[in-house]
């Protein structure tokens, strides 16, 4: 691969100008390429050899690919349920779409690449931080199996950022499906653009759900359904491993249905539906139990959006727009009882499941009890006694803990499987790592400090593998002390 093939197309650009601004990277000092996925190197078919070699100019933008179009994108939105007619790409540049070895294309984007149109009183550019962390965030949700943008790299400037003080800078190159978000659609509907509104549906549908062209239903109420089932899925998957988005504003939200913007994110350590991470969200509007009825909120916005090309009759339009928004309890419903039985080793149904299942929470709540370590745990107890006490180990109440397992050692016989079978399916449903806050940040420091990247690349190996057993002292595997749980994380921007 060279640097004139590096980028397959930008077909973003065949759509009108006012979509977007022809933006390339400002320049900085110094690149150096700190971190390369290489497992995203094969995926796309790139040559690691070669970008290890002209990453550090090609992945910070000071060197642009003979077939790249660089731009940037406008969009609007929904922050924390204010809207904002004008959003956009503040401080990344779309390069363009890379091939990967499925046939399928991929945005590739840097982020704190510089001032854009967009970046009102922004300059454009990211601390490092925030750039790391988001490489450790996208790997993991991705390794969890669950939609993702992912990482291919992170370039340090050589150059410092003001904030609350002088930070390194730092550029991530992010691999998405596409950039569509909501907030894209709200732009052109808030300026009652229909025929822009059309170009950029009939666009999403072309690069990512072709198959919809073939029904002969209304193409853009099924765009919205797609949307929908996409993001109900998400979402369930999310609350599933504990995570918290921390900002799921209309502009966070993808068409695509894949997790994106990284910001003040984090996985959950005590359950408690009411945790929130981010430090501007005092009202807990993104809390971790609120995560459904915001996501279905923001699909609401969509459909609004939607509204004058689904039907130019608006009573009709509001008719069909109902009717798929209706749609969504079910489908969210569905995909969470599905995940959460098999958290509990169910996979038939039976009377008085749902009542296990919101006890063990219940206890969790009242215990203060580490969400992950409880499940994998509740997962090796079984056929190990040692695992089983450090199962109980995990509650003040020892009667009553004892009381529900007793309960769901019932039931679990009702399964009709061999207890074997049984854990290795809860042990590749409950995972034994996640990147807890307190250890990402540690890394963070590590690396920004001194470019040490020895924990950051243990980190990630494990979290490739995300449902092994590893050793149970491991300190990535802890949770945090009192004193260690970093409960307020920020965006970065």
């Amino acid at each position: 691969m060279h640097d004139k093939n590096f980028i397959h197309s930008n077909s973003y650009t065949n759509l009108p100008d006012d979509f977007y601004e022809y933006r390339k990277p400002v320049r900085v000092l110094k690149p150096k390429l700190l971190k390369l996925n290489k497992d995203l190197c094969k995926y796309l078919n790139l040559n690691e050899k070669f970008l290890e070699q002209e990453g550090a100019s090609l992945l910070s933008g000071n060197k642009i690919a003979k077939s790249s179009k660089p731009i940037s994108l406008v969009y609007a939105g929904h922050q924390f349920g204010n809207f904002v007619d004008t959003l956009g790409d503040g401080r990344a540049v779309l390069l363009g779409e890379i091939k990967a070895n499925n046939g399928k294309l991929f945005d590739i984007q840097l982020k704190g690449s510089g001032k854009t149109r967009f970046s009102r009183q922004g300059d454009g550019r990211s601390p490092l931080g925030p750039v790391i962390r988001e490489y450790i965030l996208s790997e993991a949700i991705h390794f969890l199996g669950i939609p993702t943008t992912r990482s291919l790299s992170i370039v340090t400037t050589g150059e410092f950022v003001e904030r609350e003080s002088k930070l390194p800078g730092g550029i991530l190159a992010r691999i998405a499906s596409s950039h569509i978000r909501i907030g894209t659609f709200e732009f052109f509907h808030f300026r009652n653009q229909k025929k822009y509104l059309k170009q950029l549906a009939d666009y999403t549908i072309s690069r990512h759900f072709p198959e919809l062209k073939k029904n002969k239903g209304n193409i853009y109420q099924l765009l919205l359904e797609k949307t929908i089932s996409l993001q109900a899925n998400l979402v369930s998957k999310w609350i599933n491993v504990g995570f918290i988005h921390g900002v799921m504003n209309t502009d966070n939200t993808t068409i695509s249905g894949e997790t994106i913007d990284y910001g003040p994110c984090a996985f959950m350590n005590q359950y408690n539906p009411d945790t929130v991470y981010s430090y501007i969200d005092i009202k807990g509007r993104y809390s971790f139990g609120n995560q459904a009825q915001i996501i279905f909120w923001n699909l609401t916005r969509f459909a609004e959006s939607l509204a004058s090309i689904i039907d130019e009759d608006p009573n009709k339009s509001q008719k069909l727009i109902i009717a798929s928004l209706e749609k969504f309890p079910k489908i969210f419903n569905d995909c969470w009882n599905n995940l959460v039985r098999k958290k509990f080793g169910f996979s038939k149904e039976f009377t008085g499941d749902e009542k296990i299942i919101i006890s063990f929470l219940e206890i969790l709540l009242k215990n203060k009890t580490d969400f992950t370590q409880a499940f994998r745990n509740l997962s090796v107890s079984i056929k190990n006694e040692e695992g089983k006490k450090k199962l109980f180990a995990l509650f003040f109440n020892q009667n009553e803990i004892q009381s529900w397992y007793n309960q769901w050692k019932d039931r679990i016989k009702k399964e009709n499987k061999k207890e074997e079978e049984i854990v290795k399916n809860l042990k590749i449903t409950n995972p034994s790592i996640i990147p807890r806050n307190h250890i990402v940040e540690n890394i963070i420091n590590q690396v920004v400090i001194d470019e040490n990247v020895g924990q950051l690349n243990e980190l990630i190996s494990m979290l490739k593998e995300p449902y092994n057993d590893y050793e149970e002292n491991h300190i990535f595997l802890k949770p945090p002390k009192e004193n260690e749980d970093i409960k307020n994380t920020f965006c970065g921007t």
